[in-house]
């Protein structure tokens, strides 16, 4: 088990590598220095390849490692979409978990999308995963589950404007999930997604674990 003091100091390393080019920007500036790298991933053990100029380049970022834990089951098919892909570890988590499932990997990274691309094909989960940007996104294609670790480093206005994109697209019976550190606002998320989402959704605090919060939203 994770001690508190190496808990804080993983936390304080994950956010040292947010940097504003994981987040904002189609070609990274940092060199493309690919590694392998070996996580777990639902009891999957699988090896992956990361780089520099993405989201959590060096380890399984403790909050995708949350959402991963304390997820409820997915289906075992549908239509899912992963927000801010990154390397791909959420997408491939479903892939390999939802053996029917169709599953739209989405950032504004180019280099994530390449590496997320690149993971699903050595998982054989290449002809499941779609790599998108936003616009590749058919705009009339809804969604039975939306799994994510949301880049809440952009601020607020661009974050809310993100998940408001993707989250009415719920289909009807549709859940997300989404993995939020408390103390950067996971609370006052909660109020706002179901201010903003209204009536036929409802926005709850799922689990809690290692300072982060699952919300659920159902439609």
């Amino acid at each position: 088990m994770m001690s508190e003091t190496a808990r804080k100091q993983q936390e304080r390393t994950d956010a040292e590598h947010q940097s504003a080019e994981q987040y904002f920007t189609a070609e990274p500036a940092s060199r493309d220095v690919r590694r392998n790298l070996h996580v777990s991933l639902r009891g999957h053990e699988v090896d992956v390849e990361v780089s520099n100029g993405v989201f959590s380049a060096h380890r399984l970022d403790l909050g995708t490692s949350v959402l991963l834990r304390h997820a409820p089951e997915a289906p075992g098919k549908g239509t899912f979409l992963d927000i801010g892909c990154g390397w791909g570890p959420i997408s491939l988590a479903l892939g390999l978990e939802s053996s029917k499932a169709d599953i739209w990997a989405l950032d504004v990274n180019e280099r994530a999308l390449e590496l997320t691309k690149t993971n699903a094909e050595k998982l054989g989960l290449g002809g499941r995963i779609h790599t998108a940007l936003a616009a590749d996104i058919p705009s009339d294609l809804t969604f039975d589950l939306i799994w994510s670790n949301p880049p809440i480093r952009v601020g607020k206005p661009e974050l809310h404007s993100l998940l408001m994109a993707w989250l009415p697209r719920l289909k009807a019976g549709g859940c997300a999930y989404l993995v939020v550190q408390k103390n950067l606002g996971s609370d006052s998320l909660i109020k706002w997604l179901s201010a903003e989402l209204g009536d036929g959704f409802s926005v709850t605090k799922y689990a809690s674990s290692k300072g982060y919060r699952v919300i659920e939203v159902r439609h």
